[in-house]
């Protein structure tokens, strides 16, 4: 099963996902600059082997909601995030509202 559904940050849309799975839930909030997810996301392999591809992403760990998502810290984040700004740290929802 999966759900999307608009998250709103100062009047701008992003859009959260997220997708039952067997004994999880997959997390992502996503703009059309980047997105932050779940602790499922591989933030070594987006800096090491996609380094090309300039991916904006950040990984927030034990999260089993979009607001948790959006509350959390950055965990990791990739190198072009932290071009915009976002760090180890930066909340959720500071990350996405610099994505935007």
């Amino acid at each position: 099963m999966f759900r999307v559904e608009p998250i709103i940050i100062d009047d701008l849309v992003a859009t959260g996902i997220e997708v039952k799975l067997p004994k999880t839930t997959l997390l992502v909030v996503t703009t059309n600059k980047g997105y932050i997810m779940c602790g499922a996301l591989d933030v070594a392999l987006l800096n090491e082997k996609l380094k090309d591809r300039n991916i904006i992403a950040g990984r927030a760990t034990g999260v089993r909601t979009l607001e948790e998502l959006l509350d959390a810290p950055m965990e990791s984040v990739t190198y072009g995030a932290e071009k915009l700004g976002i760090y180890a740290g930066t909340s959720g929802r500071e990350a996405i509202r610099k994505m935007m």
